[in-house]
């Protein structure tokens, strides 16, 4: 249980950090059914909700035909002392890493400098396990009969059957689960695998490849795949359930599976390009969305074998996963692209819908941030079909996640 009376003192801080863009004011977001909302209004509601699910600080940005319309800061970058979260506050984007790293490789696919379906085996010049970073977790793997048909495209689709990490394995080794291409897993380890891949072709750092083929040229001056010493005047802090300090915000080494740190408004210039064939032409944007894999599961992160599905949200969106993305393939708004980000006091999630070229951006510097999504993305952006349970963005799946070891 929260003590509400013990961030009293706090009340009268946040009620004077909530920041919108100076250069984006609207005086109506435009909801995705046709329906308006009052930039007002949605400041009012969202001010609200992360006051009322007690996260510390976030921000939000909304994009509307490919083009940034609102955005918003709120609440705490850090407690101690009490610093406010503005717009240009880095924090840590977690798994959504993830499809930013994924939009890199793209760009490798159209060049030519890149195959997603030549297996991985074939594209390294020697064995996995002979590798340091690989010697030890690789060591079983690699015998495995099935390792030679991986390939990059399961990696990004999640479908390798590799676990999230080889860190959660007994052993701590990497195994397969099932038949590559075959079942849905979500696996950091595989996001991870594809950029040592890219790594040894390129010989260089993933940070600094990113950082040359997309931040730079963006303008995506608060984004690194690494903590880079010009965050330091303004990085978010992670607090737990309760708002006490987690963690500062500072992600080594490289992880195309999660180490990037960015902001709202960041991602949404990011975005912007992306729908302005920018980063990547509109067939290879295209190619990176076309689903690979249906999902029926009923959540995306199973407890028990009673999860596994059917899941009747998943049918009725056609989720599916693409090349590093997640998809709702039919929606009544048309096919649309997402990714989460879920770490220790950083819970963040964004959306695309592709015919309206309308998304929504939300990044948090706390446990609590989950809580506050659904809420927001219906009332704001008018989102009402996000799968939320298979998301676990329902307070029964967030409560139930917690009690877990």
């Amino acid at each position: 249980m929260i003590n509400v009376l013990r961030f009293a003192p706090l009340l009268s801080v946040l009620a004077i950090v909530s920041v919108s863009s100076a250069q984006t004011k609207p005086t109506q977001i435009h909801r995705l059914d046709g329906s308006k909302i009052s930039a007002v209004g949605a400041e009012a509601f969202a001010r609200k909700t992360f006051a009322t699910n007690h996260v510390t600080g976030a921000q939000i940005a909304v994009l509307s035909r490919g083009r940034l319309v609102w955005s918003f800061a709120y609440g705490l970058r850090r407690r101690e002392p009490a610093l406010p979260m503005d717009l240009q506050t880095t924090l840590w984007a977690a798994s959504i890493t993830k499809s930013v790293f994924s939009t890199y490789v793209m760009q490798l696919v159209e060049r030519g400098e890149f195959n997603l379906d030549t297996p991985i085996a074939q594209q390294l010049p020697q064995p996995l396990d002979t590798y340091e970073a690989y010697k030890q977790k690789a060591s079983d793997i690699v015998h495995d009969p099935a390792w030679p048909s991986i390939t990059p495209r399961m990696c990004l689709s999640h479908t390798s059957g590799l676990q999230n990490f080889s860190d959660i394995e007994p052993d701590k080794k990497m195994h397969l689960h099932f038949k590559p291409g075959t079942q849905f897993l979500y696996s950091g380890e595989g996001i991870n695998l594809v950029q040592f891949i890219i790594e040894q072709k390129k010989g260089k750092p993933l940070d600094q490849l990113m950082q040359e083929a997309l931040f730079n040229p963006l303008g995506m001056t608060r984004t690194g795949i690494i903590y880079r010493p010009e965050f330091a005047d303004d990085v978010a802090d992670r607090y737990d359930l309760n708002e006490a300090f987690r963690s500062q915000t500072k992600r080594f080494p490289a992880r195309a599976a999660g180490s990037m740190t960015s902001s709202a408004e960041d991602l949404a210039r990011f975005t912007t390009a992306l729908f302005a064939g920018k980063i990547i032409k509109t067939e290879t944007f295209h190619a990176m969305l076309q689903p690979y894999y249906k999902i029926n599961t009923v959540h995306q992160f199973n407890f028990t074998a009673h999860d596994e599905g059917p899941g009747a949200e998943a049918s009725a969106v056609g989720l599916a996963y693409g090349a590093g993305w997640g998809l709702l393939t039919h929606t009544r708004f048309g096919p649309a692209f997402f990714k989460e980000g879920h770490g220790d006091g950083a819970q963040n999630y964004m959306i695309c819908f592709e015919h309206h070229q309308s998304c929504m951006i939300v990044l948090t510097n706390s446990d609590n941030g989950e809580l506050a999504f659904r809420p927001l993305f219906e009332t704001i952006l008018g989102d009402t079909v996000t799968p939320w349970e298979w998301e676990g963005y329902t307070p029964s799946y967030i409560e139930a996640s917690r009690r877990q070891p």
